[in-house]
């Protein structure tokens, strides 16, 4: 980073009234000039969704401790989308997004609205920190929000803060133990565990008679040997897990050319 202060742009996926988003903005207040920019509603389970169906509204709220915030009437991604796209003057140099209640370790990453946050600024070339509570409830909450300060500052410091030779912005992904701050000072960098199956739809009948469909909780943990984010969080220490947008498969696809898959 240059001299002069950093932007951060602050998003996540419980909305701009939840507990976590306004305990990261105080704690990472003192490191930069901040902005916040966050769905009106809950959007837990959005992914990296965008609404294309209708126009978006931003509203500024006036007064209180959030006060000065931003909200949108749209995902996470839309958030961050807008911010990007025409409603900031200048792209920020930092988007951070959560702090999430409860976990995104695993496969969870695909469909957390917290993550799809960060993982909007990366597409635009801004380096991107996902933050999550391992238990849902807001518990030590403010605790977390100083280990994520601790985070940013070192992320604000680092060569993670610029693009690297590939000119890929990097993308962390972070849970937090609920533990006070006096234990939070143990950082693992970890790779992605993994989960089963999540467990079954459960059924119901709405009051009309018709089936409903509730989904099925997550899975439990399937992988969370030595080196993962599951086992890390097992050991008490807080998850930093550096992912990348690449879906490419290419060990799959340089044995698919070999077996005359390419044609014309």
């Amino acid at each position: 980073m240059s001299n002069r202060q950093p932007h951060i742009l602050v998003s996540n996926d419980d909305g701009y009234l939840a507990p976590g988003i306004l305990a990261l903005v105080n704690s990472v207040r003192p490191l930069g000039r901040v902005t916040v920019i966050a769905p009106e509603q809950n959007h837990s389970g959005a992914s990296n969704s965008l609404t294309l169906s209708r126009p978006l509204s931003i509203h500024r709220v006036a007064g209180g401790e959030r006060d000065g915030f931003f909200f949108i009437n749209g995902t996470p991604t839309d958030c961050v989308h807008v911010a990007m796209t025409g409603f900031l003057d200048e792209k920020p140099d930092l988007v951070i997004s959560g702090i999430n209640q409860g976990e995104n370790m695993g496969e969870d990453v695909l469909y957390s609205g917290t993550v799809a946050a960060a993982i909007e600024g990366v597409m635009f070339g801004v380096p991107g920190i996902a933050f999550s509570q391992i238990d849902r409830g807001w518990n030590r909450v403010e605790d977390a929000a100083k280990a994520a300060h601790d985070i940013v500052a070192q992320m604000l410091v680092s060569s993670l803060s610029k693009n690297h030779t590939d000119g890929i912005a990097t993308l962390l992904n972070v849970n937090i133990p609920n533990r006070p701050y006096a234990d939070l000072y143990r950082w693992r960098v970890t790779r992605l565990g993994n989960r089963h199956h999540s467990q079954p739809v459960v059924v119901q009948d709405s009051p009309r008679g018709d089936k409903i469909y509730w989904i099925g909780a997550a899975g439990n943990v399937k992988d969370n040997s030595e080196g993962t984010d599951f086992h890390a969080i097992d050991e008490g220490c807080i998850s930093i897990t550096p992912m990348q947008l690449d879906l490419s498969h290419h060990a799959r696809l340089a044995a698919m050319r070999a077996n005359g898959w390419d044609r014309g």
